[in-house]
C-alpha cells in the first residue's frame, strides 16, 4: 500500500510538472517569431528585434548596434534612447550601457493594440543619429500575434547572428544605379615613359671606380650625386690625367698669349686681326678646361647623376676598362609610366572610345584607376601582322609611388557609357561550378543565396542583370562562413532571445 502511494504521487509529481506555468513559459517563447527591424544610417548598422508587442505585456527589445567601415564592428559604448508613440501616448526607455558588446536592451510595456511608431536616438562617439520605424503592431494577445506573424514566414534563409559577424571580417554593401562603362579585359604591361629614363655614359676612358652607397639599386638620386670615377691610372693613351693636365697647359698658354695680345693691340705692335685670333684660342682653350675640370679629381674623372630619380640599373661592374661613350647606368625619375594594352583585333572598333582603365598589377588586390592618376590615352595601334595579332592601346598615368617598370597587368578598358546599370562591388561574387551567386542580407541575422547574371567587370565593380534589386544588401566580407553556416544546416546558439 505504501509503495502504491508513493508511486501514485510520483505520477501526480510529474504530471503537475509538466504543466507547470515556467515549462509553458519556456514553450511558447519557443514557438513565438520575433519581430525585427533593420535600418542604415550614415555610420551604423541599427537591427532591432524583439517578441511581438502585445497590449498591457512587457517586451525586452534588443537593439543591435554595429559601426560601419572596412569590417563592421560591435559598438560597445553608446547612449540609446527609444520613444514609442500609439494613440497619441508615448512611451520612453533609455540606456547608456551595452548588455553585451553591440547590443543594448530596453523595455516597454504598450498600453493599447494597434499601429505604432518606434524612434530611435542613437549617440555613440561623435555621431548622433535618429531612426524611425512606422506601422508597428501592437497584438490585443499573443495567439493573434503568433497566428499573423507565422504567415509571414520566409523559408530557406540562412541564420548568422551579429555576435558571430562581429568576430569577423564581416562587411555588406548596398545594391546601386549608376553610370557605367562598357567593359573588356585584356592583359598589359607596365612601361617607364619616354623621357623618364636616362643612360649615364663614360666621358673618357679608364677603369670605373664605384663612389659610396648610391650605386646599389634601388637607390633615390639627387641631382649632381656621385657615383663612378673613371680612374686612368696606368693608361698611356686616353688617360684622363693626361687629358687634363694638357687642357690646363693649352688654357694657361692660351690665356698667357690672349694677355699679352691686348697690350700690344693696344700700342698697334700687332694688328686687329692677330689680337682676334688669340682671343679665340684663349676662349675656345678656357671651355675645353672648365668642362674637362668640372667632373675631374685627383683620383679620376667624377660621374654624377644628370637627374633626380633612382638608380634603376647598373650597367658595368667595378674595375671594368671602359671606352669614352659607354653606358655604365640607368636612372628613372619614376614619375610617369605607359600602361600598354593589348587588345584583340575584334575589338579595334572600340579603341576609339576609350578614354580611361582600370588595372590590377599581378599578385597585388588593389584596382587602380588611370582617371585617379592623371591618366590619358596617348595613342593605339591602327595595325597588325603575322607577328603581333593583338593591337596595343597605351596610357601615361601617374606613378604613385609602388608601381614599377616591367610589372604584368590586367587591364579592364572603359569603353561607352551605360546609364542607370545595377551595380555591386566585386568582392561580393561567389562562384559554384561556373555560376555566380551573391548572399543578399534580407534582414539583421538572415541571409539568402541569390544566384545572378553578371554583365561587365572594371575590377571594381560589376555590372548586374539580374537576380538583384536596388537598395538591397550584399555581402562582401564574410560570404564563405555564411557559406558555411548554410552548409551545416543547424541553427547556431545565441546569446538572446529569438
Amino acid at each position: 500500500m505504501k509503495r502504491a502511494f508513493i508511486l501514485l504521487a510520483g505520477l501526480l509529481f510529474w504530471f503537475a510538472s509538466c504543466h507547470s506555468p515556467h515549462d509553458h513559459h519556456h514553450e511558447e517563447q519557443a514557438e513565438t517569431p520575433s519581430v525585427s527591424l533593420l535600418a542604415y544610417t550614415e555610420n551604423h548598422e541599427v537591427f532591432i528585434d524583439f517578441a511581438p508587442l502585445v497590449s498591457g505585456r512587457s517586451t525586452t527589445l534588443f537593439v543591435h548596434l554595429t559601426q560601419l567601415g572596412d569590417t563592421f564592428q560591435a559598438v560597445e559604448e553608446a547612449k540609446v534612447d527609444l520613444q514609442f508613440e500609439l494613440g497619441g501616448k508615448i512611451q520612453k526607455a533609455s540606456t547608456s550601457k551595452a548588455a553585451s558588446p553591440g547590443i543594448f536592451e530596453l523595455d516597454i510595456v504598450p498600453e493599447a493594440e494597434g499601429k505604432g511608431k518606434l524612434m530611435v536616438n542613437i549617440q555613440a562617439g561623435r555621431f548622433t543619429e535618429q531612426i524611425r520605424f512606422d506601422e508597428l503592431t501592437v497584438y490585443p494577445n499573443l495567439p493573434t500575434a503568433v497566428r499573423d506573424l507565422s504567415r509571414n514566414k520566409v523559408e530557406e534563409e540562412i541564420i548568422y547572428f551579429k555576435n558571430q559577424a562581429w568576430k569577423i571580417d564581416f562587411a555588406n554593401a548596398p545594391v546601386v544605379r549608376e553610370e557605367f562603362k562598357d567593359i573588356f579585359k585584356t592583359s598589359g604591361q607596365i612601361l617607364p615613359a619616354p623621357g623618364d629614363e636616362t643612360i649615364i655614359t663614360a666621358k673618357s676612358s679608364g677603369t670605373v671606380v664605384f663612389v659610396g652607397n648610391k650605386t646599389i639599386i634601388g637607390s633615390t638620386l639627387h641631382s649632381g650625386d656621385r657615383l663612378f670615377t673613371i680612374s686612368g691610372a696606368g693608361l698611356t693613351s686616353g688617360n684622363p690625367d693626361l687629358v687634363f693636365k694638357e687642357a690646363k697647359n693649352r688654357f694657361e698658354q692660351a690665356k698667357a698669349e690672349y694677355e699679352r695680345a691686348q697690350k700690344l693691340v693696344e700700342n698697334r705692335i700687332i694688328s686687329q686681326r692677330d689680337f682676334l685670333e688669340a682671343k679665340t684660342n684663349f676662349e675656345n682653350a678656357q671651355n675645353s678646361y672648365e668642362v674637362i675640370s668640372r667632373n675631374y679629381s685627383a683620383s679620376g674623372q667624377s660621374i654624377s647623376s644628370p637627374i633626380s630619380g633612382y638608380l634603376k640599373n647598373v650597367l658595368v661592374t667595378e674595375g671594368q676598362f671602359v671606352e669614352a661613350g659607354t653606358p655604365l647606368a640607368q636612372i628613372s625619375k619614376n614619375k610617369k609610366l605607359l600602361l600598354q594594352a593589348q587588345v584583340s583585333q575584334k575589338h579595334f572598333h572600340l579603341l576609339s572610345n576609350i578614354q580611361s582603365a582600370n588595372f590590377r598589377i599581378v599578385s597585388d588586390p588593389r584596382v587602380y584607376a588611370t582617371e585617379q592618376m592623371n591618366g590619358r590615352v596617348i595613342s593605339y595601334g591602327r595595325s597588325t601582322n603575322a607577328q603581333a595579332s593583338f593591337i596595343p592601346i597605351i596610357f601615361e598615368i601617374d606613378n604613385i609611388g609602388n608601381i614599377i617598370p616591367g610589372a604584368v597587368a590586367e587591364v579592364y578598358l572603359k569603353s561607352g557609357n551605360i546609364s542607370n546599370a545595377l551595380t555591386i562591388p566585386v568582392e561580393a561574387l561567389m562562384e559554384e561550378l561556373g555560376n555566380f551567386y551573391v548572399f543578399v542580407q534580407t534582414n539583421g541575422e538572415s541571409f539568402q543565396k541569390r544566384e545572378i547574371q553578371l554583365g561587365g567587370n572594371d575590377g571594381k565593380k560589376v555590372r548586374i542583370l539580374s537576380g538583384l534589386k536596388e537598395g538591397e544588401r550584399v555581402v562582401t566580407k564574410g560570404a564563405y562562413a555564411i557559406k558555411l553556416a548554410s552548409a551545416t544546416g543547424a541553427i547556431p546558439e545565441h546569446g538572446h532571445m529569438h
